[in-house]
């Protein structure tokens, strides 16, 4: 199980490193426990036998001795904490491991001397306690704890920036937080037998509960320095991890100490490494020694941020469905509001997005033609200046988002994006809901259905086949860029044949394919 939750882990190991950013850049949450699992996995194949007990105490001295960063640590932590909830047990039931989840939580905690909330251990102990409530409150088998488990780490995770202002600052939620549902998640999936499904389908970043700031603004006060993280193991005898946590209190900040009498792992920031270097050798060898200068790391980080996200005091707030359409639009600034199709927004959805943001102005993109008006309400519910772009479509969307300036004024944006969405054609291919006749179209239930600007202008039997015909209505020599987002029920291959298609019969477009997850809807097309 645990097995096939590091593999999932590694699928999403970049993702998490770019939540890692504050409070201070202790290296990279993601490939420190991913590092850390693999370590965890590779003792437990050397457990003496196969009862959970054997196996879960493998995992805990796997995870100890390879431990990495903060963020390994105190995973370390939590399997110590479920080998000692599993202690004697051949196997185990659904209430069993909410149990043991439960002692891996109070583990976690005990391993750190200043306890933070918001963070990885906020996600346990919210997560242990609803398992534990399910397990008593049901006959339930395993999976079912499991899946409850996870389903409430993924809440916990999504509400770590309220609980931590530095993250709702950075505008990310807590990365230990969204590795361990990461790595649950694909516990659970392990448990439904999905793994062969898991090999072409990537872990979901969890979205915070609260509207993030559009940009990280950059700070030009002279920052306390961070110190060096030190990280090491000691081997010895009659070794006391409680009193060197006491010893090494004042020493430095982020001390987690962990381990047994013959084994310790250290992790410590601090001004002066060589002091709690030197203390710690007299009580036995040192192993595994790292030391790291967070200060230049922290440069390089915000050096990174000034040519990466330019700083803006305007918000832009857009509608979009499907996970990889939420991508695009992230990646660009916009705080995402889900909604489309189907599943349109209320107005205090978005007015409440507004009101989350730092920002006194916000630019609305509704990206639906049937948005545009729930979406003008808001400006005379909030304080802040609001203005909508009236955008319809994804792609107008998209092409809005690309043409803001960070350098203009409030108002010249609102007219810069809403002409760059004038320039863009845009193609949604869907499925007729129902028999009919429009303009001239004959159309049977089911049928795909070929939409241009809104205007519906053909039919065919297949996407694909409905597309074509779209294409074939626009003159492409005029045009550079088509853009395919395929939709949630697409299959890829599919897809990559009509881009594939496109660009032998139009060499001369730049033909891009995205996978926008979005319903309903098997293509989006953006033609600029």
């Amino acid at each position: 199980m645990f097995a096939a939750a590091t593999a999932w882990l590694e699928k999403s190991v970049s993702d998490i490193d770019a939540l890692n950013v504050f409070p201070v850049p202790d290296g990279d949450t993601g490939t420190n426990m991913l590092l850390t699992m693999r370590s965890t996995v590779e003792e437990a194949y050397r457990a003496p036998d196969h009862s959970a007990a054997a196996v879960s105490q493998a995992m805990s001295k796997g995870a100890l001795m390879g431990a990495r960063g903060n963020s390994g640590v105190i995973l370390s932590q939590i399997w110590r904490g479920l080998a000692q909830g599993l202690l004697n047990k051949d196997q185990f039931t659904g209430r069993d491991f909410a149990e043991a989840f439960a002692e891996a939580s109070r583990a976690a905690y005990k391993g750190l001397s200043n306890p933070v909330e918001g963070t990885i251990l906020t996600v346990i102990r919210e997560a242990a306690e609803a398992g534990v409530a399910h397990a008593k409150e049901n006959n339930c088998d395993l999976c079912s704890v499991v899946e409850c488990i996870v389903n409430t780490a993924g809440e916990s995770v999504a509400n770590t920036p309220t609980l931590l202002p530095v993250l709702k600052e950075a505008g990310v939620v807590d990365a230990g937080g969204q590795g361990l549902y990461t790595i649950m998640e694909g516990a659970l999936r392990y448990l439904r037998g999905e793994t062969e499904q898991m090999q072409f389908r990537k872990p979901q970043m969890i979205a915070s509960n609260v509207a993030m700031p559009a940009r990280i603004k950059q700070t030009t006060a002279k920052e306390v320095p961070y110190g060096y993280c030190t990280e090491f193991l000691i081997k010895g005898e009659k070794l006391d991890p409680d009193w060197l946590r006491e010893k090494l209190r004042r020493k430095g900040e982020s001390l987690i100490v962990v381990g047994d009498k013959s084994t310790v792992r250290i992790h410590i920031h601090t001004l002066d490494p060589g002091t709690v270097i030197h203390y710690s050798g007299s009580l036995g060898t040192l192993h595994q020694i790292s030391i790291r200068n967070m200060d230049e790391q922290h440069d390089d980080y915000v050096e990174m941020q000034k040519q990466k996200a330019p700083v803006s005091d305007i918000a832009i707030i857009a509608v979009a469905a499907g996970d990889g359409l939420k991508d695009v639009f992230t990646s660009l600034g916009a705080i995402v509001v889900p909604g489309g199709q189907t599943m349109n927004p209320s107005t205090k959805d978005l007015l409440q997005a507004v009101e989350a943001v730092a920002s006194d102005k916000a630019i609305i993109l509704p990206n639906n033609k049937n948005i545009v008006l729930t979406a003008s309400q808001v400006q005379s519910l909030t304080r802040k200046t609001v203005k909508i772009v009236p955008t319809r479509t994804i792609p107008q969307g998209v092409a809005a988002l690309l043409a803001f300036d960070y350098e203009a004024d409030f108002d010249t944006n609102c007219d810069i994006m809403d002409k760059a969405k004038s320039v863009v054609k845009s193609i949604e291919i869907t499925r007729a809901i129902r028999s009919t006749r429009i303009g001239g179209l004959q159309i049977k239930r089911k049928q795909a259905i070929g939409l241009l600007d809104d205007e519906l202008v053909s039919v065919g039997d297949s996407a694909p086949a409905a597309l074509e015909q779209v294409m074939a209505k626009l003159n492409l020599d005029d045009y550079e860029v088509v853009t395919v987002y395929y939709g949630e029920d697409t299959e890829q291959a599919e897809a990559e044949g009509v881009a594939s298609n496109i660009r032998e019969q139009h060499p001369h477009l730049q033909v891009e394919i995205v996978r926008g997850g979005q319903p309903h809807y098997d293509y989006i097309i953006s033609v600029e």
